[in-house]
């Protein structure tokens, strides 16, 4: 018995040694003949409950994106753009700031390829990711597909090797697998639409037309429910003609084809340049008009009775308003649109309700019209308050395009600097100090565009201190994140290169979160350990890790264990995502997995699953000046005293040795 209990010990022993080599994504894969030169690879994943896996298109600046990379130096063949993607799920992530596109439960990638050189029988394909749950994984996954017998297997690494091993990542913008909105973004797109529709109802192109409109069809009908009926069909009709134009979008461009540009460089500045032209209009500089021979045409039609007749009435409002609304259905139809799936159509139906409810409640109640405000200068207040948000919103588009582009022209500061200009003028027009083209003399100013133009005049003030490091969580997500910007501390607070104290930077570190010193190098890290006789914090990290900015956000902000951070112990952080190439003579086949090792990143987590049997992020553990282990690894630990007592428990032992 005894026996066996020492059996089972070594086992359970063995088995949780082991156990902390995640691999939440377990795939299946097959190849599929299309022609004589094309083929269709399809790759299967399940996903563990909880875990998220992430996106080729989710955005640059959080979790690492999915690529599908092609061991094809040789040139035997190419991809046919990127690869087509299941559903997927977007969410606003609190850390990164920007919208997160990620797959949950299951992954179907499909990956069309075009044989290039007709001797060639092997096509093989890596599949870059990231998975998350409380910790994050980059994976790799090799795949092999044999076109002779169209047979498909994982491999650990891949048989043959290449003469040039430099990852390539294909550029063609193509194409993604339709990709729905959750509720949620839905429900956001329409009342967003449906809020704008409200404005566009009082600017003063559409605001006189409500009660000419509903007059005419009262005036017209011979009962009073035969104008009831007839103002309904009106407002009907407005919200079928705008649902059209989104349908219209939706159709040419495809349900899916912008959400997948949506990062695209040039498609961010064409919008820029698009939401530009649009609020010049707005503030008066021209106006945006259709043809006058359209808006004729349609009034003969309108003559018509019936249904027809009244739908061309609406067709008729539709293009005589076109100078105002179409500003606003053209900057709902690029947010929209941007999203994809059917976003563009609920878009539609939300300014359209919004635009025809009072066409048909007037109709219902016409005593309410006395109660109308008359038409004035207020109007245009309204078109010109509209024009200044515009403006204010395309540099939102200018700003993801230089972020891709990493161009460093619209950097934190300079983005802030333009909304502080373009708020401040707006807040000085509603004063009165600012007048544009088409404004009405002013002698007073309401109440309402008082209190407006305070509201203006407060948010451009909240805006200042950005320049300065504040994080301005009101509209987080909008202008670039702190570390993308001239200077991270704020304007006239850049620490040099130096450290906090004043003293010069160890050769190989750098300044990292909280000015805490840090190796990303493991060898320079140990010797600098040894030089000055201090534990070493091994902090196993990514770039795109979550929950590794919450520990370093929450947990080592905390005064203790900065000072510990800081001042006990020597911090290497190792980056297992990172993409820098080894040089040729540095790679190696991992002993532990039997994959190549061809980046840092690689090398950094094989080193993690060899020494520590684990593959997850975070992951710190503390170690003497030597390199040898002091205490048990830990990972995601948001329990500031559990941490510190960790770390102290570590650094007691150097101390002790």
């Amino acid at each position: 018995m005894k026996k066996i209990s020492l059996l089972l010990f070594f086992f359970f022993a063995f088995v949780s040694s082991h156990a902390q080599i995640l691999d939440p994504v377990k795939w299946t894969s097959k190849i599929e003949k299309l022609s004589d030169t094309e083929y269709l690879m399809t790759f299967d994943g399940v996903i563990e409950p909880e875990w998220h896996m992430y996106s080729q298109f989710t955005p640059e600046g959080g979790v690492n994106p999915l690529e599908v990379l092609m061991n094809n130096a040789e040139g035997n063949f190419e991809a046919v753009g990127k690869a087509e993607e299941s559903k997927t799920r977007t969410e606003f992530n609190d850390i990164f700031k920007i919208d997160e596109i990620f797959f949950e439960n299951t992954v179907q990638l499909k990956q069309k390829i075009k044989i290039t050189n007709k001797d060639n029988n092997l096509v093989q394909i890596e599949l870059s990711y990231q998975v998350c749950k409380k910790v994050c994984i980059q994976q790799n996954k090799y795949f092999e597909f044999d076109l002779k017998s169209l047979s498909a297997q994982e491999v650990k690494t891949f048989s043959e090797p290449v003469v040039n091993d430099v990852k390539k990542k294909e550029e063609t913008v193509t194409t993604q697998k339709p990709a729905k909105e959750t509720e949620k973004g839905l429900l956001s797109i329409f009342l967003i639409a449906f809020f704008s529709g409200f404005a566009a109802l009082l600017t003063p192109c559409v605001f006189p037309m409500i009660p000419m409109t509903v007059s005419f069809f009262t005036k017209q009908s011979k009962t009073k429910s035969q104008g009831i009926r007839n103002a309904i069909l009106y407002g009907v009709s407005i919200i079928l003609i705008y649902v059209i134009l989104g349908s219209l979008v939706t159709a040419i461009f495809g349900a899916d084809a912008l959400n997948a540009l949506s990062t695209n460089v040039w498609f961010n500045i064409i919008f820029f340049v698009l939401l530009v032209f649009f609020a010049c209009s707005f503030l008066g500089a021209f106006e945006i008009v259709l043809p006058n021979s359209w808006a004729n045409k349609v009034d003969r039609q309108a003559d018509r009775g019936g249904f027809i007749g009244i739908f061309f009435m609406a067709l008729a409002l539709a293009i005589v308003s076109f100078s105002c609304t179409g500003p606003i259905v053209g900057s709902l139809l690029v947010e929209a649109a941007s999203k994809g799936g059917i976003a563009p159509i609920v878009g539609m139906v939300g300014f359209s309700l919004a635009l025809a409810l009072p066409f048909m409640l007037f109709a219902l109640f016409p005593g309410w019209m006395n109660s109308l405000p008359k038409s004035g200068g207020w109007l245009n207040t309204v078109k010109v308050s509209l024009g200044f948000l515009e403006l204010a919103f395309a540099f939102k588009f200018l700003s993801k395009a230089d972020l891709v582009m990493q161009t460093h022209l619209l950097e934190r500061e300079v983005f802030l600097a333009i909304w502080i200009a373009v708020f401040g003028a707006w807040a000085f027009y509603l004063f009165g100090k600012i007048t544009l083209p088409h404004d009405s003399p002013l002698t007073h100013i309401s109440v309402g565009r008082f209190l407006l133009g305070l509201f203006a005049l407060t948010f451009t003030i909240y805006l200042i201190p950005g320049l300065w490091g504040a994080p301005l969580k009101i509209i987080s997500g909008f202008p670039p994140s702190i570390t993308y910007s001239e200077s991270p501390y704020g304007v006239g607070n850049s620490k040099g290169g130096g450290t906090a104290s004043g003293e010069e930077l160890p050769e190989g570190a750098k300044l990292a979160v909280h000015d805490i010193v840090a190796f990303t190098d493991y060898e320079q890290g140990v010797a600098y350990a040894k030089k000055v006789n201090k534990p070493i914090l091994l902090d196993f990290t990514g770039f795109g890790c979550e929950n590794c900015r919450k520990m370093e956000d929450f947990v080592w902000s905390d005064n203790k264990i900065q000072s510990i951070l800081k001042n006990d112990v020597v911090l290497i952080s190792l980056y297992v995502d990172e993409k820098q190439e080894l040089k040729e003579a540095e790679k190696y086949v991992s002993k532990e997995t039997g994959r190549k090792i061809k980046t840092k990143g690689n090398k950094w987590s094989d080193f993690q699953i060899t020494r520590y049997k684990a593959n997850a992020q975070p992951y710190y553990i503390i170690l003497d000046s030597e390199g040898n282990d002091l205490n048990e690894g830990v990972g995601y630990t948001p329990d500031k005293e559990e941490y510190e007592a960790w770390l102290k428990s570590g650094i007691s032992k150097h101390k002790k040795g």
